[in-house]
């Protein structure tokens, strides 16, 4: 056996068997140490919305279609959305812009879609408000002075007012801002004596002068916390509050559910603008489950007669190829893994389809092989002319599907569109891993029988 062929051969194993290592699926993961340099990477098959469940929301800026979005706004509220589902213990979330004014977002495996929306969606503007000697119960919503008079921007823009109560009719009061959540470093949970949880949160030192003046000189007067737009909890203001230490509190308490929702926002950050809900989608999980068993079967059902067929049509050929195939399955699930790659039943459609035109290469290459047999040439001759004669359609066919592939995964990119956008990766990795196991791996295995002698009747190549 030449020293290339034993080369390859050796190196197609060692391949082999690092792709099953990661394939394994209690894979331990990566975990080196190189002189001070620490290498840690968790490996596993990471599954999308439709195979796990979970939500999907798509939100767009709640503002006149003919009012435009200063430059980054739309950026900013997508990080910060991404902070607050990150505090949420999402794992592999998908946070992304679509278009010029919408974001979406996917969040798999989430148990609890209400909490989620209520913690993302909402603007998480925090005000208190002057509300002169009206005690207003909580959950009551409220017009302030805070939204009425802010801009569109990264940050808000309005002045903190400690001004007393302005209404303009008396149906609908608008209440002056004197605070805003802009002013805020820190927000915890605390629990009371009484087993309560409370929301304790430290203002910046223009927050601390302002609240001291405000409460100083309204000793007496109700003031009331407000999150976007609807009244938290109101108290009788009794002394000067000069420490920039502020409680919020509401009658039997939060429960945690609800007070970590408001911690969130509140750490994280007011979005810089308003969002609504255009759609709402929760994929239950045992919806995933039920496609998971649909598409194994699909796939192992598919695979088998494709096996079949290149076995009893192409014989020794054909069993190389299986062997091939076995390799390329290998290789391109540990790629998953190791990109790594959100599988989606888009994306399993992409693979199953990359198993064919892994065959499809197989069998240009074979035709040929054949042809050049009934010539009347040697197999080692047949051999290479068959693969050589081959290569410009495989060569031609999967570029023009890589091509495809890369306009796919743009369109996915920049629309929003995660399911194409799938579908493309997925594909393209597929066809770079056929043409590996095509043009290596099974003219390896040929040279190999070639080489050692072991076949001379024609009939094993199916003539």
């Amino acid at each position: 056996m030449p020293g290339r062929t034993l080369t390859t051969l050796i190196g197609i194993i060692l391949l082999a068997l690092a792709a099953l290592w990661v394939d394994f699926p209690d894979n331990p993961g990566l975990n080196l140490r190189l002189g001070d340099v620490v290498i840690q990477r968790e490996i596993a098959l990471r599954q999308g919305l439709d195979l796990q469940g979970g939500l999907q929301v798509l939100l767009e800026a709640d503002l006149p279609p003919d009012q435009p979005l200063p430059p980054g706004t739309l950026e900013t509220a997508r990080r910060i959305i991404e902070d607050r589902v990150n505090g949420l213990g999402v794992s592999e979330p998908l946070i992304q812009l679509q278009g010029e004014r919408r974001i979406i977002v996917e969040l798999p495996g989430l148990s609890d879609p209400d909490r989620a929306i209520a913690t993302f969606g909402q603007t998480g503007l925090l005000e208190f408000i002057h509300a002169g000697q009206v005690f207003l119960p909580e959950g009551t919503p409220v017009v302030t002075t805070g939204s009425a008079t802010s801009e569109v921007s990264p940050t808000p823009t309005v002045e903190p007012q400690a001004t007393p109560l302005a209404s303009p009719t008396p149906e609908e009061p608008v209440y002056r801002t004197i605070l805003l959540g802009r002013n805020l470093t820190s927000a915890d949970l605390n629990t009371n004596p009484l087993g309560q949880i409370e929301i304790n949160f430290t203002l910046d030192s223009e927050g601390t002068r302002l609240f001291a003046d405000y409460t100083r000189e309204n000793v007496g007067q109700v003031m009331c916390i407000v999150l976007d737009k609807v009244v938290v909890s109101c108290a009788t203001i009794a002394d000067t509050i000069p420490t920039g230490q502020v409680q919020l509190t509401r009658q039997g308490g939060f429960t945690p559910e609800e007070a970590n929702s408001i911690v969130i926002r509140l750490r994280y950050g007011q979005l810089p603008i308003p969002l609504r809900i255009e759609t709402n989608r929760t994929v239950g999980p045992t919806l995933g489950e039920d496609s998971i068993q649909r598409s194994r079967l699909a796939g192992v059902i598919g695979l088998t007669l494709v096996v079949l067929f290149m076995l009893l049509y192409y014989r020794l050929p054909g069993f190389l190829a299986d062997v091939a195939l076995a390799t390329y399955a290998l290789v391109v699930l540990a790629l998953f893994k190791l990109v790594p790659v959100v599988l989606t039943l888009a994306g399993i459609a992409g693979f199953i389809l990359s198993i064919g035109m892994a065959v499809d290469a197989n069998i240009l290459i074979f035709e040929r092989l054949k042809e050049e047999l009934r010539a009347g040439k040697s197999l080692r001759l047949a051999i290479e002319a068959g693969f050589n004669r081959a290569w410009p359609s495989i060569r031609d066919s999967n570029l023009s599907t890589l091509i495809t592939c890369g306009v796919l995964f743009w369109f996915g990119s920049t629309f929003g569109a995660s399911v194409v956008k799938g579908f493309a990766l997925t594909l393209a990795i597929g066809v770079l891993a056929s043409m590996f196991t095509a043009i290596v791996v099974t003219r390896t295995f040929l040279r190999l029988i070639m080489e050692m002698d072991l076949v001379h009747d024609p009939r094993w190549f199916g003539i």
